[in-house]
C-alpha cells in the first residue's frame, strides 16, 4: 500500500511541477500565488492536488458578469505584480478600475477569443494514465510473486 501512495505522490508532484511550468510558459504568472498555492495531499486511499479557487481562469479566462468581491483591488495588485509602471498612483488606480470594469462587462481577452492556454487540461489525463500504468505494473509484479511462491 505504501508503494501505491508513493507512486501517487510522485505523479501528483510531477503534475504540480508541469502545471507550474505551463503557467510560466503561457505568461499567466503574475505574483506566483497560484503556483505557490498548489500542494499535494496523500492519505491512505486518495491523493489530491490542491490549488486556489481561481485556478481555472488561468486556462480559460474569466467570463463577463459576476466578478469576485474587491475585483478592482485584485486588478490593482495584478498590475503591481506584473511590474506595469505608471507616472502616478492615480493613473494606476484609473487603469485598474477601467480594466476591472471591462472584464466585468466583457470577460477577459482569453475568454472572449475562446483561446485556451493549456495549463492543466491535457496534463491531468496523462497523469491518471501514468498512475494506472505504474500501479497496474506493481500489481502485475505482486501477482507474479504470488504465482512463483505457490
Amino acid at each position: 500500500m505504501k508503494e501505491v501512495q508513493n507512486i501517487i505522490f510522485e505523479e501528483l508532484e510531477d503534475l504540480r511541477k508541469r502545471i507550474i511550468s505551463n503557467i510560466d510558459s503561457t505568461g499567466r504568472k503574475a505574483s506566483g500565488r497560484t503556483s505557490g498555492s498548489m500542494h499535494t495531499d496523500i492519505s491512505e486511499n486518495r491523493g489530491i492536488l490542491f490549488g486556489r479557487m481561481a485556478f481555472g481562469t488561468l486556462e480559460t479566462g474569466r467570463k463577463s458578469g459576476k466578478v469576485p468581491a474587491g475585483f478592482y483591488q485584485i486588478i490593482k495588485q495584478w498590475v503591481i505584480d506584473k511590474g506595469i509602471s505608471f507616472d502616478s498612483q492615480s493613473e494606476r488606480n484609473s487603469f485598474a478600475y477601467l480594466v476591472s470594469r471591462k472584464i466585468a462587462r466583457e470577460g477577459t481577452q482569453l475568454y472572449r477569443t475562446g483561446a485556451e492556454a493549456d495549463v492543466y487540461t491535457t496534463e491531468v489525463p496523462e497523469t491518471i494514465e501514468r498512475i494506472k500504468d505504474r500501479v497496474g505494473f506493481l500489481m502485475r509484479l505482486e501477482f507474479e510473486s504470488i504465482k512463483l511462491n505457490k
